[in-house]
């Protein structure tokens, strides 16, 4: 029997157990079905739930669990990033704890602490996701950092250097100069930062008394200027084109070139160049040659490059040097205050430094143009579409990928310096040694690189490298490439593109047939979520108060394509008491002896009302299933709650209950087994998107020593379910109960009143149906009676009309007409006045331009909200009229 009360912390944690028992999540590599693939984005190993991934995994979760019951044999690859800079900050803040560095302890000690974490500490994202109801095959669970994961990133890196396609090159990159590594741009956080704008006034070489006047807002990155670029079609510096300026403090010259990077429209429309810390003056030396002058320490410190009375300086006692002494010699033009963006490290919480260093770099362009033709070709389409643009946009203008850090925890480069500086790349140090000795003619002893790999480098290889590669095993002939990619837009570039790369170069086809690219989780208010703000929702909390699988139905029901998703906590209450009602409906049924007897065929029903549910449910699952297949999980979350909840609890219960309670037992027991066998297909439409619920209802009122939810057959098309005139019946009473009900609420007829109903100008179809279902239709509309003569319409009467005929309420014994016009009009003033107030605030242009983007939108919204009203309580003072 089900407990009165339905209860997710009670059932979730048994039925997980349960599932795992069962190995109901295990893909089987030597099965006969389909594969179907999905690769999990590895969570990084410092992880913990956030709602953005609640969203992501949701999402996966629902379309493994639909394709698994299809019959595919679905694989959803588990597996954790090492996430570099994370991890080892953890263990070197815990070493901080006790005085200590990672040098105390040097290389190999420190990352024997990091695994040490790893195993104790590390991977709470993935129990976690467990709570969210998450059924991936976590006996395949793979770590960037396993021995065959390894291999794979060693391969990798090999064959592309002698391909030619890695390198050592000195370029700018993001150098953050407190953890000493260079970063990714993913790993840089623009703030916004009230600072200055100087103009500084270089002398012209030879011109006595002339200038050009550049601006900056990082005074002390003069020091390593090294030209000055000013617009080809600039008319102001025609004739300066080919001179020199002379940098102040240092002596420099520097040549002023022309080129298009100069934009004449902003400040003097002159550029001070500084290649060497700057990168779009980096782009522009290149072009025209300039020297590349690095003026700082890893430290950001001023290194010996500069004039020595600068020289070990910090950048911004640096900045202040600068600008006083250029003050001294009268070459400050202005300064104006200037609000701009600065880019810092989201883990070290410093400024970062554009900053001139060794490093080893992908020649992403050559690897970008066969995965650009893969897209435009179909071979991998974006869903939404339009992220396509996003995608190209960033391929057709892609920079050498750096993929060096200056780390300890991470896939060591496996490259070995010879005593002269040649590189030798090999899979093994010992491969490397014997090249070495070949080049050279003798051993020698080798330095190996202390650098390891991007983090994005070996997660660009998850698609195969997981599943064998470089191996050729049974699974990687079997679900590669992968069926589709479930990610946010954020990393279309950072992971998806370098996935397509890796996959396209090394597997000869793209990693994933289809990109699905899910929205931002906002708050209510539609702001993104922060500490800062206070309005972040933990989806552990959520799980904790209504339930996995209300959060998870909540999450799906506002994931429509393109937009994003405005969470409140209101909303997943509202879908916890989705659940209640589920709960509560098939206790009814249990209750009321509902039970699918062996050889029960629904397509046989004599009942109108059961052939009728049995027809919308067979539809609602092709619904349910086109939308799974388009990526339109929100659409498929509102057609499940509105006939769940409307459709079979609302209606279909309710004119079951006089059938229930009466005395034809043919019509009871048919409507016993039919009640039962809807809501065993309902069980299973809903199961991928509410999978707890679903499977404890089904392992109590599903049929004896049947298998679980999880592993059942998706409900198919069967024509003979379908039944037009029943559904065309039904609703016809569905719709004259609801318009009956409708009046009643406009109206303000009390509850308990009984009023009569006359039907005039019916015809013979609908004269049968009120004589079918004239009983329920009393019940349920609170009649007194029902009648379909031909007498005259009573003083008093509100009309209304349903498919030609006329519907009359006769209410002048249960209501006074004229308070209630009086109240009506009161209303419609009422809402008229607030939608003359909105509609002035909101044709004001002040208030636009300067009102938060949420607070406008809850504006309209009101606005909508009030004309609405406004609309039914004139379509009411419009009945009353005709009285």
């Amino acid at each position: 029997m089900l407990d009165k009360t339905y209860r997710p912390d009670e059932i979730e944690a048994r039925q997980y157990d349960r599932w795992e028992a069962a190995d109901a999540f295990a893909a089987h590599t030597g099965s006969n079905a389909v594969p179907y693939t999905i690769m999990m984005p590895p969570p990084n190993v410092t992880g913990s739930l956030h709602i953005g991934h609640a969203l992501t995994f949701t999402i996966q979760d629902i379309l493994i669990r639909y394709h698994r019951m299809l019959g595919r044999d679905a694989l959803w690859q588990p597996g954790m990033d090492h996430a570099g800079i994370a991890t080892q900050m953890v263990v070197e803040r815990q070493l901080a704890e006790d005085g200590k560095t990672r040098h105390d302890l040097g290389r190999e000690e420190f990352v024997k602490r990091v695994w040490q974490w790893k195993d104790e500490s590390g991977g709470l994202i993935i129990r976690q996701l467990r709570r969210l109801g998450a059924s991936a095959d976590w006996a395949k669970e793979r770590f960037t950092m396993d021995p065959g994961l390894s291999a794979a990133v060693r391969k990798v890196f090999v064959d592309l250097y002698k391909q030619k396609l890695i390198y050592r090159d000195k370029r700018l990159v993001n150098w953050d100069c407190k953890l000493h590594t260079a970063i990714s741009d993913l790993e840089v956080e623009q703030r916004e930062v009230k600072g200055h704008l100087w103009h500084f006034k270089y002398p012209i070489e030879g011109e006595e008394g002339r200038y050009i006047v550049v601006a900056t807002t990082r005074p002390e990155t003069m020091l390593g200027d090294t030209g000055v670029a000013v617009h080809p079609e600039d008319d102001r510096y025609e004739n300066m084109v080919g001179k020199h300026a002379v940098l102040p403090l240092v002596g420099r010259r520097l040549p002023i070139v022309a080129d298009d990077y100069a934009d004449p429209e902003q400040g003097s429309g002159a550029v001070k160049m500084t290649p060497a810390h700057d990168f779009n003056d980096f782009e522009v030396g290149q072009r025209q040659s300039l020297e590349m002058v690095n003026i700082f320490d890893q430290d950001a410190r001023l290194n010996d490059n500069v004039p020595e009375a600068y020289r070990g300086l910090d950048r911004y006692e640096a900045r202040k040097r600068v600008v006083a002494d250029l003050e001294a010699q009268g070459l400050v033009e202005k300064i104006d205050d200037h609000t701009h963006t600065v880019p810092y490290g989201d883990r070290s919480g410093v400024a970062i430094e554009p900053w001139l260093t060794d490093q080893w770099f992908v020649d992403a362009e050559t690897l970008a143009r066969p995965c650009i033709e893969a897209v435009e070709e179909g071979r991998t389409e974006f869903v939404p579409k339009q992220w396509e643009n996003t995608y190209f946009a960033w391929m057709r203008d892609i920079q050498p990928w750096c993929v060096s850090r200056q780390l300890w925890w991470g896939h060591q480069i496996p490259a070995w310096y010879g005593p002269d500086g040649e590189i030798f790349v090999e899979l093994a140090e010992e491969e490397a040694q014997a090249a070495a000795e070949a080049h050279y003619g003798k051993a020698v002893a080798l330095e190996r690189d202390p650098d390891v790999l991007d983090t994005w480098f070996s997660s660009a290889l998850w698609p195969f490298s997981t599943i064998g590669w470089p191996e050729e095993t049974p699974e990687l002939a079997r679900y590669y490439p992968g069926d589709v990619l479930v990610t946010g837009f954020d990393i279309i570039f950072f992971w998806v593109a370098r996935m397509m790369m890796m996959g396209v170069h090394f597997m000869g086809d793209v990693p994933f047939r289809t990109v699905y690219i899910h929205a931002l989780v906002r708050d209510e208010k539609g702001q993104k979520m922060s500490k800062s703000k206070g309005n972040i929702l933990d989806p552990l909390v959520l799980i904790d108060e209504y339930g996995a699988d209300a959060v998870r139905f909540t999450l799906a029901a506002l994931a429509a394509q393109g937009r994003d998703i405005k969470l409140a906590e209101g909303r997943i209450a509202g879908y916890r008491n989705f659940a209640t009602k589920i709960w509560n409906a098939a206790r009814f049924c249990e209750m009321n002896g509902c039970a699918v007897p062996t050889g029960f065929a629904p397509e046989s029903n004599a009942e109108t009302v059961n052939r009728w549910i049995v027809s919308g449910v067979s539809r609602l699952g092709d619904r349910v299933a086109a939308a799974f297949e388009a990526y339109r999980f929100n659409e498929a979350a509102h057609e499940l709650y509105h006939f769940i909840w409307h459709s079979y609890c609302d209606w279909y219960l309710e004119f079951a209950k006089p059938i229930l309670q009466g005395e034809d037992q043919a019509a009871k027991a048919e409507t016993k087994a039919t009640a039962m066998w809807v809501l065993h297909r309902l069980l299973h439409l809903l199961q991928p998107l509410m999978p707890f619920l679903t499977e404890e209802l089904w392992q109590t009122l599903g049929p004896k020593d049947s298998k679980p939810l999880i592993s059942s057959a998706w409900p198919g098309t069967e024509t003979s379910l379908l039944d037009d005139a029943a559904e065309a019946e039904m609703d016809w009473v569905i719709r004259l109960i609801s318009e009956v009900r409708a009046v009643r609420s406009e109206m303000n007829v009390p509850p308990g009143a009984r009023i009569p109903l006359m039907v005039r100008d019916v015809d013979a179809v609908s004269q049968a149906r009120l004589g079918n279902h004239a009983d329920v239709i009393r019940a349920l509309a609170r009649l007194d009676s029902v009648d379909s003569g031909d007498g005259a319409v009573p003083k008093g009467a509100v009309q209304s009309v349903i498919d030609g005929a006329s519907l009359i309420l006769p209410l002048s014994d249960v209501i006074d007409i004229d308070a209630e016009r009086a109240r009506l009009r009161r209303e419609i003033d009422k809402l008229q006045a607030e939608i003359g107030k909105l509609d002035k605030k909101l044709a004001n242009t002040s208030f636009l331009e300067k009102a938060p983007e949420h607070v406008v939108e809850e504006q309209r919204e009101r606005k909508a909200e009030a004309e609405r009203a406004s609309a039914k309580l004139s379509d009411a003072l419009e009945r009353i009229a005709s009285i």
